[in-house]
């Protein structure tokens, strides 16, 4: 399964997204949608899967939850928009790895691209970074990898 990674689109998509993401199996968004068009837009281009983040409203929040659990391809996953990273999680977030114990952690709102292994917790955690034009970021981004037989694989950042 070839997965679509992004985060922190503040109400922007940039065109390039949708050849970049032309031959993914899903898309997941790891929350600042800022807004439903936008959700509407990915939706209507390949199944979505997201979080809400901290500037995302009601609309946005009556559609995804603060966190995301599931299990795709023997790979049990866990999204939320603020939690952290290796070994810099936050409170709650660290609570809920620790309880649920994903093999992937996918978390976004820093605007900072990250792929850090966690070898405490065996599992891997991915920002996508951000690919909104709001933030202090100066290149968008955004990630592609593959999920089979209860492994992550062949990740890729694009830098648009």
């Amino acid at each position: 399964m070839l997965i679509g990674l992004l985060s922190d689109t503040h109400s922007h998509l940039p065109k390039e997204l949708f050849e970049h993401f032309k031959d993914v199996d899903e898309i997941w968004h790891s929350g600042d949608f800022g807004n439903v068009e936008l959700v509407k837009q990915l939706e209507n281009f390949k199944l979505l899967r997201g979080v809400y983040g901290n500037i995302d409203g009601q609309e946005i929040r009556a559609l995804f939850p603060e966190d995301l659990i599931f299990t795709i391809n023997n790979v049990k996953v866990y999204m939320t928009h603020i939690g952290g990273y290796p070994p810099k999680y936050n409170a709650r977030s660290k609570q809920i790895i620790l309880q649920e114990k994903p093999h992937l952690f996918i978390s976004g709102h820093s605007h900072i691209v990250k792929v850090v292994p966690d070898k405490d917790l065996h599992l891997l955690h991915l920002n996508a970074g951000a690919c909104g034009n709001q933030g202090w970021h100066k290149v968008k981004t955004l990630m592609r990898f593959r999920i089979e037989d209860g492994k992550i694989g062949k990740l890729e950042l694009i830098e648009l």
